[in-house]
């Protein structure tokens, strides 16, 4: 998967559901995705937290992409908007380590906010940085990548995203001995405040909203297809 800012729980369900997970940071940036922002409750509406790109572009690969200096006021917001969050005190604690870590690159600063939940929840998968530690073809394409990563890491199961059974193919990886599976989860819901419930925010409005204990249990709440 490629490194996304304080992803949401689905993300983190497939880390947890994993024995290695791939940040794959050395393909493409995503215009209009989630590398650089998510979606958090203000005011009882979802809004986007965003990180200020420099010189953003599709022709970059990821961690070649730059940010500028907004993350104080990024900070603000998060406290303005949770300071009465149940958890918030916990929380607020990563989300400061995470927005001043020093760093240059989107792709530091979101990997920090993975590996930072990720301990916070005792969650100990392995994770891999694609541009620090594999050696695959950059030339392949697409589920061609996949599989000589999975190869490489010596893997016979793959694990991805729902939204990639359009993107990959279980008959190619079978008949290279491997299987290949999709995360769907099944529908979460919590108090947040006195508001209509908004579903699949930030991990920062879980994480501000429900205990750590809750919060692992919602790990498991899906299914492989």
């Amino acid at each position: 998967m490629q490194p996304y800012f304080f992803p949401y729980i689905g993300y983190f369900q497939l880390i947890n559901a994993v024995d290695k997970f791939v940040i794959y940071d050395d393909v493409n940036f995503i215009k209009n995705g989630w590398i650089n922002r998510n979606r958090i409750l203000i005011n009882g509406k979802d809004n986007y937290l965003t990180v200020h790109l420099k010189d953003a572009s599709s022709f970059k690969l990821i961690n070649n992409v730059n940010f500028t200096g907004n993350r104080n006021k990024l900070i603000k917001t998060i406290q303005q908007t949770y300071i009465k969050a149940p958890y918030f005190k916990d929380v607020y604690s990563i989300i400061e380590k995470v927005l001043t870590y020093e760093c240059n690159l989107i792709s530091e600063l979101a990997h920090k906010s993975i590996v930072e939940v990720l301990a916070y929840l005792n969650i100990d998968t392995e994770i891999i940085v694609s541009s620090e530690k594999l050696n695959y073809t950059k030339n392949y394409k697409n589920q061609e990548r996949i599989i000589a990563i999975c190869k490489e890491l010596g893997a016979t199961h793959y694990i991805n995203a729902n939204g990639g059974q359009e993107l990959y193919n279980k008959e190619i990886f079978a008949n290279e001995g491997i299987e290949l599976n999709f995360i769907k989860s099944q529908e979460i819901k919590y108090k947040q405040f006195n508001n209509e419930f908004i579903s699949w925010l930030s991990i920062i409005d879980v994480l501000m909203f429900n205990s750590k204990e809750t919060v692992r249990q919602m790990l498991s709440m899906h299914e492989l297809v």
